[in-house]
């Protein structure tokens, strides 16, 4: 299951907090399949990648409680915490720096936290984009929801799809096991 971290609704849709649904929006485009099924309090959607079936989700119940949706997935599909792989953002990592991780805390990363919290584990996959620090002066949070700049579209593409890659990686070294 690959699950990108976001919060629902227009206001939210392209800011830097929302790089997890952006992503998964990507790869769903990639792979022309649709995430539109309302269940367990995600968006959802199935499909194949490197030959496995995958589901794909978009918790909606806002970043912060993400691990309630995503506990809910897993235990409706049988599906095991080593089976997930979440996308979310990271703001302690620059701007284009992705860095893929199974197991560990969370980075001070509240949705991340809710997700260990919820499994009562940390084995499973994080996916964390880079979108850099706070400018001085620009509180964290105004920050995470803020869009991303014009000059800052071909880091955030590059990354976008080196994610992807890393998610290809990962369900491809999952089904040689």
């Amino acid at each position: 299951m690959v699950v990108g971290l976001g919060n629902y609704g227009k206001r939210y849709e392209k800011t830097r907090h929302n790089i997890g649904f952006i992503t998964i929006d990507r790869l769903a485009s990639e792979y022309n399949l649709r995430i539109d099924k309302r269940c367990n309090l995600s968006m959802i959607g199935n499909g194949v990648i490197e030959g496995e079936d995958v589901l794909f989700a978009k918790p909606q119940t806002y970043m912060n409680r993400s691990g309630i949706a995503v506990n809910s997935i897993l235990t409706d599909n049988s599906l095991l915490p080593s089976d997930l792989i979440v996308i979310c953002d990271d703001i302690d990592l620059n701007l284009g720096t992705v860095k893929k991780k199974f197991n560990g805390g969370d980075a001070g990363h509240r949705g991340v936290r809710s997700i260990i919290e919820s499994l009562s584990t940390r084995d499973f996959y994080r996916i964390r984009i880079g979108i850099g620090r706070p400018p001085e002066g620009i509180d964290a949070s105004d920050y995470v929801l803020s869009k991303f700049h014009k000059d800052e579209s071909e880091v955030i593409h590059n990354s976008i799809e080196k994610a992807i890659y890393l998610v290809k990686e990962i369900i491809k070294e999952g089904s040689k096991g």
